[in-house]
């Protein structure tokens, strides 16, 4: 399907939005929608919650992981009691 501009409305108390019928979603299908920081939205069927969730690392950019804390350094631990046996926490 081609992009599709679509208007908002007034509905009640909300702000409603038609989709057009070629976007192949049916009267009372379970919709979820999330709005990002940015001001735009993402909008799919609850049953494919699972199918959207596993897809989610292909979408992350390639320099997300380069701006974390990298390794720390970690002394070394003594974890036994002398004994042989690992101290209790």
């Amino acid at each position: 399907m081609d992009e599709q501009r679509l208007r908002t409305f007034k509905s009640g108390n909300s702000v409603a939005l038609r989709l057009p019928k070629a976007m192949g979603v049916v009267e009372g299908e379970e919709m979820k929608i999330v709005p990002h920081a940015d001001g735009s939205f993402s909008l799919w069927r609850v049953a494919d919650d699972k199918a959207v969730f596993m897809a989610l690392p292909g979408q992350l950019s390639a320099g997300f992981i380069a701006g974390t804390r990298g390794d720390i350094e970690q002394p070394e631990r003594d974890w036994s009691r002398g004994d042989g046996t690992a101290a209790a926490a």
